[in-house]
């Protein structure tokens, strides 16, 4: 009688604690679920890769080709579902294989499967708004180009969810400071510091991802259907960037600054930089654009100016923003993995 009545009791302590873990994986999942945007014309899908001559694909007027040094260059036009598409088609094997350098890395990094499971969720959860702060438009671009990613990282997330995710990854090397992600350096010159007195922009780029990542990085110059026409230097995939130049002579170059550890992501510093170049003609105008979204680790942006001949710094971060706009001629952001100061020097 005891023994039935203990096995009783075991049994619905073991139904209670199922039903409790199943509850919490069902609001997990509700909780991290993202939703992909649905694209107005699906035309772009039946789109078809051609390959005029050696070493060049083409689709319409956009085209991937692979430069005498080595860089490979594209060009895109159109909406934004459609570049994505065209992205994806023409890039499919740079996606891929871009993709495999992260993975391998991060395999590299976080050897344990155990912590890389982990992981794999603290970033669902940590991404779980990411969708709510990205704008519409970046993001039928993303899902565009995750048509053409490859299915067998699907055990991380499907291609939108991977592709979406990966757009933080340079934000989240920030919360991982022993792992030494981020860190640049960057400056400006001009009137009396230059030899022609025109504006001069330089940058060091040391995110670093391992020597497999960094080897088919991609300069491409996009003409979208709003906004200025801009190249960008980025990896397949990816449509925020780091450095880039558009049109009206503006400049950005992003330089990571020392953060406090943030809870959810916001939206990703490089696409914040992809939207400056895409729709700002002046500093002013950079300004007003940074200080519209939301990001979650902090940032200085150095935005250089062709038709007004300077360079200034936004200081970005998930508090508050300002605009160092120096009467001096020559600027530089240098930012390390413990501080970040900015100095001029006339």
């Amino acid at each position: 009688m005891r023994r039935s009545k203990t096995k009783k009791i075991f049994l619905w302590s073991s139904a209670i604690f199922l039903s409790l873990i199943l509850l919490l994986v069902i609001l997990f999942c509700f909780l991290t679920r993202i939703t992909p945007p649905v694209p107005s014309d699906l035309a772009a899908d039946s789109l078809v890769v051609s390959t005029p001559g050696p070493g060049i694909k083409t689709i319409g007027n956009s085209w991937l080709k692979q430069n005498d040094h080595g860089l490979w260059e594209m060009y895109i036009s159109g909406k934004p579902y459609e570049r994505g598409v065209i992205i994806g088609k023409l890039s499919e094997e740079l996606i891929r294989s871009q993709e495999k350098a992260f993975i391998n890395e991060i395999s590299k990094r976080v050897p344990s499967g155990f912590y890389r499971h982990f992981l794999r969720y603290f970033i669902y959860w940590f991404n779980r708004d990411l969708e709510k702060f990205i704008p519409e438009e970046y993001k039928l671009e993303i899902l565009g180009i995750s048509k053409s990613a490859d299915p067998q990282f699907s055990f991380i997330g499907d291609n939108y969810r991977r592709l979406l995710n990966y757009h933080s990854a340079h934000d989240i090397g920030h919360t991982i400071q022993d792992f030494r992600l981020v860190g640049c350096s960057s400056f400006g010159a001009w009137d009396e510091l230059s030899s022609d007195s025109s504006l001069i922009i330089g940058r060091n780029f040391d995110f670093y991802m391992g020597d497999e990542f960094a080897e088919n990085k991609i300069v491409c110059f996009e003409k979208p259907d709003s906004g200025y026409g801009f190249m960008i230097v980025t990896w397949g995939g990816m449509i925020g960037t780091l450095s880039g130049m558009n049109e009206k002579g503006l400049t950005v170059t992003i330089n990571a600054a020392k953060s406090e550890i943030p809870f959810s992501a916001r939206t990703p510093i490089s696409l914040l930089a992809r939207e400056i170049l895409q729709y700002a003609g002046t500093i002013g105008e950079a300004y007003a654009i940074a200080q519209n979204r939301q990001t979650f680790v902090s940032e200085s942006i150095l935005i250089g100016s062709g038709n007004e001949n300077r360079a200034a710094i936004i200081e970005k971060s998930p508090f508050g923003i300002s605009l160092f706009n120096p009467q001096e001629t020559i600027l530089s952001v240098q930012i390390t993995f413990s501080h970040t100061f900015s100095r001029m020097i006339r």
